[in-house]
């Protein structure tokens, strides 16, 4: 029994480390690897990167952080040609829940794409408008919707010529 737990015990120092460190996202992760405890040994050498490293923020971060959440293209879209209630939001997107879209709203306006207008109707309304920020993300948007018919035409060729 003893053997067992010495040679146990001798398994576990054959184990070696390594910790790769991102730059960029400025996190670390450690990696165990069997066969003894020269890391270098097991581990590749690590090239110099000879790209600078992108301003931060990086802009397309930036920006796709804004239009990647959930339903936030699609109220871009709509406010596209003019402001719009809540309840018209509702019928532009049936699949949206009235929880989603009331978040995404909020995101929007604290990131400065929209903007938020309490009408003085009774009773009160409330309208959202995009801002010369979130009109300048319409074209990229207009842009994304072209590629997506050309990649929706070519899925239905490839899919009618494979039944073919």
């Amino acid at each position: 029994m003893h053997g067992d737990v010495s040679s146990l015990s001798a398994a576990a120092h054959l184990w070696a480390q390594v910790t790769l460190a991102n730059l960029v996202s400025k996190s670390y992760r450690v990696l165990t690897f069997p066969g003894g405890n020269r890391a270098s040994d097991m581990a590749l050498k690590v090239r110099k990167n000879r790209s600078a490293p992108p301003p931060e923020p990086c802009a397309l971060t930036e920006c796709m952080a804004v239009i990647a959440g959930a339903w936030a293209p699609n109220v871009i879209w709509h406010l596209r040609a003019g402001p719009r209630r809540f309840s018209e939001l509702r019928t532009d997107i049936p699949p949206v829940s009235a929880k989603v879209l009331s978040q995404r709203l909020k995101e929007l306006e604290a990131k400065g794409v929209l903007s938020r207008t309490i009408q003085p109707t009774s009773p009160p309304s409330v309208e959202y408008a995009l801002t010369p920020l979130g009109e300048g993300l319409v074209p990229a948007l207009e842009a994304i919707v072209a590629v997506g018919h050309k990649l929706k035409a070519a899925h239905t060729a490839a899919r009618s010529s494979a039944a073919a």
